[in-house]
């Protein structure tokens, strides 16, 4: 079964959810909230959010992933230098706590410019 269907199967009960689908991916975007996708690479997945994204070769870790990018779990810090967003970090609630789990950034971007953060969560499947 592919990680395009099983992700169907699992968020199948949330009919709010707008779904966008290829034959080898898959992207939600909640209202509110960051577009979590998913795409087949035939022996790989990438799971991401936003500019986040992360690599499996476990079909289940894959949908692990893409569920927790849904859940009350995660959120997203999102780093943008003046119009360009940067750095996305993947943040798990620990203890109550925020941290840090993962982070996606780009080579290139205006240093010189200032830092606005910015955090996002979804929100839409209680853990």
């Amino acid at each position: 079964m592919s990680i395009v269907t099983r992700i169907k199967e699992k968020i199948e009960e949330y009919p709010n959810l707008t779904i966008d689908e290829e034959q080898c991916s898959i992207s939600v975007t909640p209202v509110g909230g960051f577009t979590v996708w998913a795409t087949d690479n035939g022996s790989s997945y990438t799971v991401g959010f936003e500019g986040w994204h992360e690599e499996f070769e476990s079909t289940e870790e894959a949908l692990i992933c893409f569920v927790w990018g849904l859940s009350t779990e995660c959120r997203l810090e999102v780093t943008k230098r003046g119009n360009v967003t940067h750095k996305w970090v993947a943040q798990n609630l620990e203890n109550g706590q925020w941290v840090n789990t993962s982070t996606t950034g780009l080579l290139f971007f205006p240093f010189w410019r200032g830092a606005k953060v910015s955090h996002k969560q979804n929100a839409i499947i209680n853990s």
